[in-house]
């Protein structure tokens, strides 16, 4: 479908595009008139995560395509937890600790929009505001009656957990439920006529625009992105030291820089037109690059990317790191480090600046030659004296500092 407004067609050109609930009706709205649109985020940790980062990402083409990005924290509906793609229930955080997780969230926001009162400014609201009102009794004959427990058990997030075999609460039953009921409180609040996620999320969105056009028989529409995967397959964002953190307080930006880096040649063009503001010809031209011009388009990746989540110094500075460590064997300001008051192991040496996941892992790092000090490799668990700047390594691309 070739798209008239600019939103779709900015989000189609650089791969954002899924599924759409009505193409031409919103193409249309989306022409003439500045449209509201959402996207929702459990506070289930102090930070979101490069999974997160596809629909961060699409609230930014929104306001750049002159539109208004709401973004919904979940301080309702975290206390519940989103069966969609989960094996088990999550586990119940105080509403303490999900405030505190929402107000480290919204950092990261602050890099990717902007924010105010203006009729394109971004705003960020709780939908604690409206769902911890809610009183049961009326809510579920206001709202529960327009929902069969038929097709509630036919969406993917119910029916894989059932078919698995695995618990599914009635807590987490709700939540679909209630994440529909967000949207039909949003276009009472904010006018707002379109919600965005993954793919993962289709079932929950399609029952708010459903309940929307029933209860206040307003009309509303739905988009998701693909599911990400790398070019091997596997899941967009995952590593061996885990998730892969958008809050510098998780994980620095020295590491954020490096994941990048580190993506597979066949990734590079799709991720450049994702996660950069780069214009699409440019990114044309880094895609086409081979041999050794791929590490070029891969470093500006890297480059575009941190700057987005952690500004253009970080960047720089992390950008200089990787060149010095790497291109002159020299140590960077950005690296990992580690005050140490006299003498480390290796294995806690290499643990303590999150170089590996436990102690197993170092110590087979060790016994298979890949640990180094100061550019020796270390072939057992050695004591290490540091009384000055010790480099430590774990392979060719992992390093960090000890110091006095």
């Amino acid at each position: 479908m070739t798209y008239r407004s600019d939103l779709l067609r900015l989000l189609d050109e650089r791969g954002y595009i899924h599924q759409v609930t009505d193409a031409e009706g919103l193409d249309a709205l989306a022409s003439k008139t500045v449209v509201p649109a959402y996207v929702g985020f459990d506070a289930t940790a102090p930070s979101l995560h490069v999974g997160n980062l596809v629909s961060i990402m699409m609230l930014r083409r929104l306001q750049q395509a002159g539109h208004k990005p709401i973004v919904v924290m979940g301080g309702g509906t975290t206390k519940i937890g989103d069966p969609s793609g989960k094996d088990e229930s999550r586990r119940l955080l105080s509403a303490e600790a999900i405030r505190s997780n929402i107000a480290s969230i919204r950092r990261t926001f602050e890099r990717f929009l902007t924010f105010g009162d203006g009729p394109t400014d971004a705003i960020l609201v709780d939908n604690a505001d409206w769902l911890d009102a809610l009183g049961y009794i009326p809510f579920l004959r206001d709202v529960g009656m327009h929902f069969t427990i038929n097709r509630m058990l036919s969406f993917d997030s119910v029916r894989l957990r059932l078919e698995r075999e695995q618990p599914l609460t009635f807590l987490e039953f709700n939540y679909m439920i209630l994440q529909a009921y967000d949207f039909l409180e949003l276009s009472r609040r904010s006018g707002c006529r379109l919600q965005m996620g993954g793919s993962d999320q289709w079932g929950n969105i399609v029952n708010g625009i459903e309940l929307a056009r029933r209860i206040d028989g307003t009309q509303l529409y739905g988009l998701t992105t693909p599911l990400l995967t790398t070019a091997d397959g596997g899941k967009m964002g995952k590593t061996e030291k885990g998730a892969v953190w958008l809050n510098p307080d998780s994980l620095s930006p020295y590491d954020y820089w490096q994941f990048w880096r580190n993506t597979q040649d066949g990734d590079v063009g799709r991720f450049l037109r994702l996660f950069t503001d780069l214009p699409l010809d440019e990114v044309a031209r880094l895609e086409a690059l081979e041999g050794s011009g791929i590490n070029v388009a891969k470093k500006i990746l890297a480059d575009e990317a941190t700057a987005l989540a952690h500004g253009a110094a970080a960047a720089e500075a992390a950008g200089e790191t990787a060149r010095k460590t790497f291109e002159e064997g020299a140590a960077g300001d950005a690296l990992p480090t580690l005050k140490v008051a006299g003498r480390i192991l290796l294995t806690d040496a290499l643990l303590g600046l999150g170089l590996v996941a436990s102690k197993n892992e170092a110590r087979r790092l060790i016994q298979q030659g890949g640990a180094k000090v100061d550019g020796e490799k270390a072939v057992e668990d050695a004591t290490i004296l540091v009384d000055g700047e010790v480099r430590i390594s774990a392979g060719k691309k992992k390093h960090g500092l000890l110091l006095p």
